[in-house]
């Protein structure tokens, strides 16, 4: 196995750091690892907000769901999917540019979250640990209002990096589905509750795969945070699709 393959399957998220800073030569090589991402059109479509401020990085450990590891984190990277600039752009060369639509929304949303995940895969090669905060999508109007997001500025992901703990080096990496549910050929394989049970039935322990399935649904789908991101991301989206700019 090269070693680029064995990192990938070794990566895992870590919640925990050593009180250590990151070498400024290090977050810049991430940096340019995130730059050097692929991107539709080579447009660039993101923008990374580098959270130096440390009162800011504690309010967000706040509205991202109270995790006070976020404030704990040598790094904290927001990576905005930004169409924003390049509807700037148009106008001011007079190119009489559509309004942005949900196509120009979601691929600007691949663009930062590709750039996002070169980020962690190069901060792992450091030996730096990582992890997403999809809570950065909720809360809308506090964010914007923090982090001074215009209209066409999404905050696709939150990723914190920091050197983990021993304990979180030695955590088992969770296991992940075979591919045999994963990959479909072709086309799209509706599964029947059979299947289903054979996929899933790893993260069940020792709970009947009934009362596994009514818990982790209670505890992600229906959950407030997923209400609200729905929420959220609803009011980000309608800025592409309301037809005017502000």
């Amino acid at each position: 196995m090269n070693e680029v393959i064995r990192q990938l399957h070794e990566r895992k998220s870590v919640r925990a750091f050593e009180n250590r800073p990151i070498d400024p030569a290090i977050k810049r090589e991430i940096l340019l690892a995130a730059c050097a991402a692929p991107t539709a059109g080579n447009q660039q479509m993101y923008t990374i907000l580098d959270i130096t401020d440390k009162d800011l990085q504690k309010q967000l450990s706040v509205t991202c769901d109270n995790q006070p590891f976020i404030a704990d984190a040598a790094l904290v990277l927001i990576f905005c999917a930004d169409f924003k600039k390049w509807f700037d752009l148009y106008e001011l060369e007079n190119c009489k540019p559509r309004l942005p639509d949900a196509g120009d929304f979601v691929l600007s949303v691949q663009d930062a979250v590709i750039a996002a995940q070169n980020a962690v895969t190069a901060a792992h090669s450091f030996g730096l640990g990582s992890c997403y905060i999809g809570d950065i999508m909720e809360n809308c109007e506090q964010h914007r209002a923090m982090l001074n997001l215009p209209q066409y500025v999404f905050p696709a992901a939150m990723v914190v990096f920091g050197y983990p703990t021993k304990q979180q080096q030695d955590r088992e990496k969770p296991a992940r589905c075979e591919l045999s549910h994963i990959v479909h050929e072709n086309t799209y394989r509706t599964m029947e509750r059979d299947e289903l049970h054979d996929m899933f039935d790893y993260k069940k322990g020792v709970l009947s795969f009934e009362e596994w399935c009514r818990r982790f649904c209670d505890r992600k789908h229906n959950s407030d945070f997923s209400y609200e991101m729905s929420r959220s991301v609803r009011v980000y989206l309608d800025d592409f699709l309301n037809g005017e700019k502000s």
